[in-house]
């Protein structure tokens, strides 16, 4: 894995603020009452994922290239858990 020099600005904990709140989606596998959600706000230049279950959830903020292959692999099955 490679390294990445901290970009001096970003906080997960504040990282909300840089995405446009009437954007957020849940996933479309999330239960009718909520339970086991994350949302993602797919910004111009960036991706941004938070759990819905935590008020105050952190947001992890991912580039374009980085969210197009995580869906790859997840599209893969490379996240499957052993059946």
């Amino acid at each position: 894995m490679a390294d990445y020099a901290a970009e001096a600005d970003y906080d997960p904990a504040t990282a909300v603020r840089a995405f446009d709140p009437a954007n957020w989606q849940k996933s479309f596998a999330s239960e009718p009452n909520g339970g086991n959600c994350v949302e993602v706000n797919l910004a111009a230049d960036k991706v941004g994922v938070r759990d819905t279950k935590l008020v105050d959830s952190p947001v992890f903020v991912f580039d374009p290239a980085e969210w197009s292959a995580f869906l790859i692999a997840v599209k893969a099955g490379q996240f499957d858990l052993p059946g």
